[in-house]
């Protein structure tokens, strides 16, 4: 009988904690929904004054989420501080601190993809819309988050990489210049005259518009290959890879053009045979 008193009186003091509880769980809840709302509002005057200030995307979404996450943690520790009326504030945040260590080990992979996200965005090399090669993947930037990057490849594959990844290994930004360099081997019969081929080259490369004039357009004899002379050409074009293609095109089309009008040789491979004896080419009937 005893326990029986015991559990009800026990029931009795929660329920009246509860009810006396009410007016602080109300108004915690009106702080939430109040943070919810400066939250909004913070992250859209961020975004105007970003935009104003002509930033980066990528710094740009680093700053809303940097906004987003900073107001939600003052209002929350306001409206813990009001709901549990014995938790000050110093003794919330040195409990976050304790806290902090124990999930950075839980969560290690978590946290060092969102700080290599927070890295990758204050980059100025890197924006969304440039085309990299990262590990293997060759794709476009289509957007960067806290803890990926999504990068859509040439095939029209999305691939998503942890930040982490981005941040640790050697990554090629191939559009961070508006031109880049490009090169062909061109071979040509031993018995051609080099120097006329490579003047008959270099002049096929003058007619085609895509090549950047303002870069010089190189031609090197380059090595002995095993049935042509090879001369390696270079050229500069728009960094774009669609445009890089089209303009490969031109090139080999223009420079076997110019070599067949020149009458120069482009061989096909030949194939020697040795044979360390004497190879009869007739047999006589009689054998």
């Amino acid at each position: 009988m005893n326990y029986v008193e015991t559990i009800n009186r026990e029931i009795m003091g929660m329920a009246e904690g509860l009810v006396a509880s009410l007016p602080s769980l109300a108004i915690g809840l009106v702080i939430i929904l109040l943070t919810w709302l400066v939250a909004k509002i913070a992250v859209r005057i961020t975004a105007r004054l970003s935009a104003r200030a002509h930033l980066r995307e990528s710094l740009r979404t680093l700053i809303s989420t940097v906004t987003t996450v900073g107001v939600w943690l003052v209002g929350l520790m306001i409206a813990a501080t009001i709901v549990l009326p014995g938790l000050e504030p110093a003794g919330l945040i040195a409990g976050l601190g304790l806290g902090t260590v124990a999930i950075g080990f839980a969560f290690q992979d978590i946290f060092e993809n969102f700080l290599a996200g927070v890295l990758i965005m204050l980059r100025e090399n890197m924006e969304i819309g440039d085309l990299i090669e990262v590990e293997g993947v060759l794709g476009r930037v289509e957007s960067i988050t806290l803890r990926e990057t999504h990068i859509r490849q040439l095939s029209n594959e999305l691939t998503i990489m942890p930040n982490a990844m981005l941040f640790k290994n050697p990554v090629q930004i191939l559009t961070d210049a508006h031109i880049r360099r490009d090169e062909l081997t061109v071979g040509v019969s031993y018995d051609t005259d080099l120097d006329h081929a490579m003047e008959v080259i270099k002049g096929a490369l003058v007619g085609i518009e895509a090549i950047d004039d303002d870069k010089p357009v190189s031609v090197f004899a380059w090595s002995y290959g095993a049935s042509s002379v090879d001369f390696l050409v270079q050229w500069w074009s728009d960094a774009r890879p669609r445009d890089r293609r089209e303009t490969k095109s031109d090139v080999v089309r223009a420079i076997k053009r110019a070599l067949d009008d020149a009458g120069i040789e482009i061989p096909f491979p030949y194939v020697t045979h040795t044979f360390k004896e004497p190879v009869p080419l007739l047999r006589d009937a009689a054998e």
